[in-house]
């Protein structure tokens, strides 16, 4: 549910070396920003031009997967009797942990993290050729690798630590792919202690915690498992940076300013009254690049979809996107748990994007970043599944959640200290934001 903030580019590769090894995988992020740097925004109108065209295309691609899935030949197992059957196949408890990788979507589906994970290698692979138009992963440090052996370490020791719980059904055994692992390679830098160390200190915190939460905070206040879920997700990184801090093998990366922390570092400023730079706003009339503005806001609601995954690609989004309708075309009562609400979900999460870039398009000026991915793996999403997908519970999930989760995101990390990843906030933000909009929903 990430998170993160660095600009788009890195630093380049040495000529004689045609494939970087992992451990020289730790580049540095984007250059610092001078003090007097212009600052341009992105207009209003070509950016609502290309997030909601986006949004369009998902939702009327959601409504022919919905007509698609009505004639479904249900090819393959579908959800039901899922985790008994990781008890017993090694094969059935494989998918489980691939599963894994796209439950933060709510996706919930093996064929999708193939997808999630194949449209992130092409992206990897085309930007070592010098090309630009896969976009970049991971905020273009060029740590990918890392992130993603992290992660997939975490989520393995999620799985051997807590995943004999199956038996007495779903269990949050996800949590840690999308937390403290990735975010600490982020922070800390390649290497196999980082790796390792952000490894153990997720899978130990919040998968734990996500099962305390779940019974004692989510299901007395009448709340979604993702509450407690997410609300774990930040409990646990505040207490795996604390430790981090103390480890005398962990440093922190020698970095210049991330976009993310460029953003902190100019709201705070302008807050004290010290603006960091000058505002630009884009032209009036034919000069202003419309074009450009809408490419960029549909391509961002795509990096929305894997954000959450630290690799914010939006290869990586569409093909993950393309992959888990195929899983529902195969049998819609595999994907999202077997609800069948899967197009629903969809349209919902292009949608809360959309709304986010559009209506928080400033903090993305000048390399800037916004959590406006936070809804889309929680309110939205959750609002769809309560609601039965209605459209009650896909537009008033989806507004409300952009409306409510990137402030919060944004307010919480801007308080963070040196060493805390700003996941901390975003999933805060989530769970603080799915709390309050349910309730709200079912007001109206």
């Amino acid at each position: 549910m990430t998170h993160s903030f660095a600009a788009d580019n890195a630093v380049p590769q040495s000529e004689n070396s045609s494939e970087p090894s992992l451990e020289h995988c730790a580049v540095v992020e984007h250059s610092t920003v001078v003090e007097h740097s212009t600052v341009v925004e992105h207009s209003a109108a070509g950016t609502a031009v290309g997030a909601f065209g986006m949004a369009g295309l998902v939702g009327v691609f959601a409504l022919l997967l919905h007509m698609l899935g009505q004639h479904s030949p249900r090819l393959g197992p579908g959800y039901a009797g899922w985790t008994l059957d990781t008890l017993d196949s090694p094969l059935d408890a494989l998918r489980w942990f691939l599963g894994d990788m796209t439950e933060p979507l709510f996706f919930k589906s093996d064929l999708a993290a193939l997808g999630l994970l194949g449209g992130a290698l092409v992206a990897w692979r085309i930007g070592r050729r010098g090309a630009t138009w896969a976009g970049t992963l991971s905020y273009g440090s060029g740590l990918w690798p890392w992130v993603l052996a992290s992660a997939s370490l975490s989520l393995m020791l999620s799985n051997l630590a807590f995943g004999w719980l199956l038996d007495d059904d779903w269990q949050p055994t996800f949590v840690p792919f999308v937390c403290v692992a990735p975010a600490m390679v982020l922070l800390y830098g390649a290497g196999w202690r980082t790796c390792i160390t952000g490894a153990v200190l997720g899978a130990a915190t919040s998968t734990p915690l996500a099962l305390l939460f779940i019974p004692t905070l989510s299901a007395p206040l009448g709340l979604p498992a993702v509450v407690a879920s997410v609300a774990a997700m930040s409990v646990g990184s505040v207490i795996s940076f604390q430790v981090a801090r103390w480890v005398p093998w962990l440093d922190l990366r020698d970095t210049r300013e991330t976009g993310e922390v460029r953003e902190v570092r100019m709201v705070r400023e302008v807050g004290e009254g010290h603006p960091a730079t000058r505002l630009e706003l884009p032209p009036s009339g034919l000069n202003r690049n419309i074009t450009a503005d809408a490419g960029w806001a549909a391509r961002r609601v795509l990096k929305d979809f894997t954000e959450t995954h630290f690799f914010a690609n939006e290869l990586a989004g569409a093909c993950v996107i393309l992959a888990v309708a195929a899983a529902f075309v195969f049998n819609p009562g595999l994907p999202s748990y077997g609800t069948g609400l899967l197009p629903h979900i969809l349209f919902a999460q292009a949608l809360t994007s959309a709304i986010g870039v559009v209506l928080w398009r400033g903090w993305y000026r000048d390399g800037g970043w916004a959590a406006t991915y936070a809804s889309v793996v929680s309110v939205a999403p959750a609002a769809v599944l309560a609601y039965d997908g209605s459209w009650q519970g896909m537009v008033g999930g989806a507004l409300l959640g952009a409306v409510l989760a990137p402030p919060l995101a944004r307010a919480i990390t801007i308080r963070l200290p040196l060493g805390f990843h700003p996941v901390i906030g975003n999933t805060a933000a989530m769970a603080i934001s799915t709390a309050v909009t349910l309730p709200v929903l079912g007001l109206l």
